[in-house]
């Protein structure tokens, strides 16, 4: 029994070093859906682009893992688990440098991030409360947050339609 339980607490401090060694804590998951930020959203494909104005006044880019560009390209609704939408905000600048190529004022350009990286992920099982999606936000790589975190799903529930996802596939 003792050795059972020496080899336990020896796996535990063993994944715990690893996880930190990774740069993977408990800290570095996003409160309310314990979301972690995926190392490489910023090589998936992109779906689409979008102007917000009013309060959000950005610039974002709509990208997804391989499960959810699929499902975008197959028009697969609801959304198949393990699928990953993901949306990087920028201000949404004048550019001075082109408008004066252009000789009057017509380019905008993305400038400094904003809002944070926000991820979509599809668990019908883990996020059934939430329409099978789990939500984050991440702020200069770290989580927003859990009072940002309570709001997500209600600005995605008048959309529940189109399973709670608001970006069409840009072809």
């Amino acid at each position: 029994m003792f050795r059972i339980a020496s080899a336990l607490l020896a796996v535990g401090a063993l994944t715990g070093i690893i996880a930190a060694a990774a740069g993977q804590t408990h800290d570095d998951a996003a409160p309310v859906y314990g979301i972690k930020l995926p190392a490489d959203y910023r090589d998936w494909r992109l779906i689409s682009v979008a102007r917000e104005e009013g309060h959000l006044d950005d610039i974002r880019a709509i990208l997804g893992n391989d499960i959810a560009v699929k499902a975008y390209r197959e028009g697969t609704l609801p959304f198949p688990d393990g699928a990953i939408i993901a949306r990087l905000a920028w201000s949404y600048d004048s550019s001075e440098e082109n408008n004066k190529v252009f000789g009057r004022v017509q380019s905008h350009v993305a400038g400094a991030p904003k809002n944070g990286v926000q991820f979509m992920v599809k668990d019908s099982r883990k996020y059934a409360a939430t329409g099978g999606w789990g939500f984050a936000q991440f702020d200069d790589g770290k989580p927003a947050d859990e009072a940002m975190h309570n709001t997500c799903f209600a600005c995605h529930e008048p959309i529940r339609a189109r399973d709670f996802v608001f970006t069409r596939y840009a072809r």
